[in-house]
């Protein structure tokens, strides 16, 4: 018999301020006494919610169960910028250039993107929440546009399309004087997470997938042919389980000491008012990805995704504990601050309705985990950073290996090799968090 005991969640301090935006959200009740089904799924962000679609595609009749330890678009499904993006965007480099096979990354990340744009159309979901006006890369230095310059090189030696910003450009796009330049590329999707995230748990509700939210899973025991999957009330026997819990696969005891655990802050404005929306001029939407990786990100939405206001993205920590307080929200919020007047003298210091904190999860090769774990469970986690993308195509990898059926998304990510050894602590922590506030300085203009 297999026992996994698992351990505390992820602290998010902070509202999930997408979430917050749109009003209420619809209830689902909480998993109450024993029950069965064939596919229970853990985890209703970006992966679970898009495994559970994936298996109600490839199995109609199945039974299927999906676990939220919170509320559906309360976790980091709610809490991330909304870039789904289609072109390589490695985190750990300098321009985004990836390192491994590209052409077939960027197969794999429009995969997910029809796949959503599919859930969309079926579920009916506002097509505000899912808008393909594509991302700009904000340059605000001479290095961050040669970093623009590498990576739309490497763009076009992919086939790829994109088109340089100047100053003027940048300016009339944000309303922003603050950047030299920016390269355009049209494939990414910008989401209302929140909204995308609402609508695809309430379709699939429709589609009789059996939806609990705060219900965290104690334990996972195999029992004969089934696992008994365990919460605080409640218990479901299944044949089959998938873990879509990114980061928290390390508390089921899976990856240990493989697993770095970040966690990246946010700030809202509240809604604009007309005179605030005369001052700041540019266009109603746009996303802003920093040339540099360790920049700032900042989007401008409008009334179709929860009003206008402006998001401000900086900072990160690593907490192997996968917890951290209000105390740095607070000190990446005054950093955040400063971030968006300098971008909008005109609007400096309004303050902020929101912050918060988003977790996610990277290995230091790159790699996700999505496989099979142990007999009828499977796992889509590790995101790397990119969720909406990667985290759709580990949810339909881990659906697909559950149901017994091989597609491109099952062979690329069963091929890749297991996460990297962390280095010991309290060199990981340390070293870490010392090189992320050195990279945050050096990139403080971006």
């Amino acid at each position: 018999m297999t026992h996994l005991q698992t351990d505390k969640l992820s602290a998010l301090p902070g509202p999930a301020a997408w979430n917050a935006i749109l009003g209420r959200a619809p209830d689902y009740a909480p998993l109450q006494g024993a029950q069965t089904a064939d596919v229970v799924v853990i985890g209703a962000g970006f992966a679970g919610l898009s495994a559970a679609r994936r298996v109600r595609q490839i199995e109609p009749e199945a039974k299927i169960v999906l676990l939220d330890a919170s509320r559906i678009a309360e976790g980091s499904a709610g809490r991330n910028s909304g870039f789904m993006i289609d072109l390589p965007h490695e985190l750990t480099s300098d321009d985004y250039a990836g390192a491994g096979d590209d052409r077939a990354m960027i197969g794999l990340n429009r995969d997910a993107i029809a796949f959503a744009a599919q859930a969309v159309d079926e579920y009916q979901i506002d097509p505000n929440y899912f808008d393909r006006a594509g991302k700009v890369n904000g340059a605000a230095s001479a290095t961050a546009h040669a970093h623009n310059e590498s990576y739309a090189r490497h763009l076009a030696s992919l086939g790829e399309a994109s088109e340089m910003l100047d100053a003027k450009a940048m300016a009339a796009l944000t309303g922003s004087h603050h950047y030299q330049s920016g390269l355009y590329t049209p494939g990414t999707v910008m989401l209302q997470p929140a909204g995308y995230i609402r609508g695809l748990a309430a379709g699939l509700a429709r589609d009789a997938v059996t939806i609990h939210e705060n219900s965290a899973v104690l334990s996972l025991t195999r029992e004969g042919q089934a696992w008994k999957v365990t919460t605080r009330s409640g218990e479901i026997s299944a044949g089959r389980v998938i873990l879509t819990v990114n980061g928290h696969l390390e508390s089921f005891g899976f990856e240990k000491g493989r697993l770095m655990q970040l966690f990246l802050y946010a700030v809202m404005t509240p809604e604009l008012d007309q005179d605030a929306l005369a001052k700041l001029g540019g266009q109603d939407r746009w996303g802003i990805t920093p040339s540099d990786p360790m920049g700032t990100t900042v989007r401008r939405i409008d009334t179709g995704q929860g009003g206008n206001r402006i998001v401000t993205r900086t900072c990160a920590t690593l907490a192997p504990g996968r917890r951290v307080g209000p105390g740095h929200v607070a000190r990446a919020a005054r950093v955040m601050q400063k971030k968006f007047d300098t971008r909008f003298p005109k609007l400096a210091g309004m303050k902020m309705q929101h912050a918060w904190a988003g977790h996610l999860c990277l290995t230091l090769n790159g790699v996700s985990v999505m496989r099979q774990l142990d007999d009828g469970l499977y796992s889509g986690c590790v995101q790397n950073g990119l969720g909406t993308a990667r985290g759709t195509l580990t949810g339909i990898g881990a659906a697909e290996l559950a149901c017994g059926v091989q597609s491109p998304i099952t062979r690329h990510f069963t091929a890749e090799a297991k996460p990297k050894r962390l280095p010991p602590q309290p060199f990981q922590q340390l070293g870490a968090n010392a090189v992320l506030r050195w990279k945050e300085w050096t990139a403080r203009a971006e």
